[in-house]
């Protein structure tokens, strides 16, 4: 180390000591193009986390006081952010776009009202696979990746009760009977599922809510808004860090609608990220989800045979005042098909937490035991 170089560190250790805060290494790019607020709402978080133990650099239109790198329009925006990246000048970027590949996700942080939770959304923009099963699964370590970075070490994991929830739910146990530690918590409703209600997504009742990226777009937008009108973003964290198998860029999405609290916030949550190795807890974990059998799972999603309905003969119909649940959505005709061919008449029906099958009497254990033979249930 040469004379300057030693110098140089002395005199920041003195800042330090003096100012009463250390700086890290970690720096942070932050692109103040293309928001619908105006070029000051971003420029004001910006200038008001400069105190904060982190670096900044800022891309888009240069700002006083910062190192910065000009550049216009969401494609050229993009480009320099890579490049920062690729030369290792960054550590973490927040940015209104970026176009990330299939296989990527963001995972998106809500403080949720009364008690003020913060929960994370599993996920809300990209997407971790084009088959909205196989996305929600992968999407479950996502979320695990980025609340343990954040200093959660055992977070809890709910499945939103959306199309797909209950397959998410049956492949997520297989994982986790398989070696991968998911820690599910029950809903806070009556039913007790790892299958959350709309009401446990208010109370915030895991740590991780998973969803696919199009309903999570939609949470993160609700919570942040809800309070100003739906146009302005104040609360929460934005739509959060990108994740996904071998991917190594932690960039963190903020809309063009999100105010200059919730940009604060992003910027404070790609920090703490991070400081808490977000892309080495995503190699890990990965890893060991693999070692689970995780590809063994994601390819079983399509390895169901469907029943021909053109060789079932539908039983003689009968009064059916049973109902058996923890049915997809999305498997719901099958599993009526699926037990008429067995010669049990059923009937498919919604129930007050999601789609159900009509069984009489008779026939209710039976059917449970085919279903479940089945793998239906």
């Amino acid at each position: 180390m040469n004379k300057n170089k030693i110098a140089d560190s002395i005199l920041s250790l003195a800042d330090s000591i003096e100012e009463g805060v250390f700086k890290s290494n970690i720096t942070i790019a932050v692109t103040n193009f293309g928001s619908e607020l105006g070029i000051d709402n971003i420029n004001n978080a910006i200038m008001q986390s400069k105190s904060q133990l982190f670096n900044i650099i800022v891309v888009g239109e240069p700002l006083e006081g910062f190192e910065s790198y000009k550049a216009c329009g969401d494609d050229e925006v993009a480009k320099v952010l890579k490049e920062l990246f690729d030369e290792k000048k960054i550590d973490a970027a927040v940015t209104m776009h970026y176009p990330f590949p299939i296989g990527v996700s963001t995972v998106g942080k809500v403080v949720t009202p009364a008690m003020g939770k913060e929960m994370y959304i599993a996920t809300t923009t990209g997407s971790a696979d084009g088959n909205s099963i196989k996305a929600m699964i992968l999407n479950t370590i996502n979320g695990i990746i980025v609340a343990k970075a954040n200093g959660i070490e055992n977070p809890t994991v709910g499945i939103l009760n959306i199309e797909g929830a209950r397959i998410v739910e049956k492949k997520l146990s297989e994982l986790s009977s398989n070696g991968f530690d998911i820690n599910f918590i029950p809903s806070k409703r009556s039913d007790g599922s790892f299958i959350m209600r709309g009401n446990d997504l208010v109370a915030g009742t895991p740590d991780i809510m998973v969803c696919d990226s199009l309903t999570g777009n939609i949470v993160i937008k609700m919570f942040s808004t809800f309070q100003s009108g739906g146009f302005y973003e104040t609360t929460g964290y934005g739509y959060g860090p990108s994740v996904g198998h071998e991917y190594d860029k932690a960039i963190f999405i903020i809309s063009r609608a999100s105010g200059t609290p919730l940009i604060k916030n992003a910027i404070k949550f790609a920090y703490e990220s991070v400081s808490g190795d977000i892309v080495g807890i995503s190699k890990s974990l990965y890893k060991m989800a693999k070692e689970a059998g995780l590809d063994e799972i994601i390819n079983s999603v399509d390895e169901k045979k469907k029943d021909n309905i053109e060789d079932i003969k539908i039983p003689e119909a009968e009064i059916v005042t049973e109902s058996i649940g923890g049915i997809d959505i999305l498997e719901i005709d099958d599993a009526v098909l699926h037990l008429r061919k067995n010669e049990i008449y059923a009937e498919s029906a919604m129930g007050c937490t999601g789609p159900i099958v009509m069984i009489s009497n008779e026939n209710l254990e039976k059917a449970k035991q085919i279903l479940e033979k089945a793998k239906f249930i």
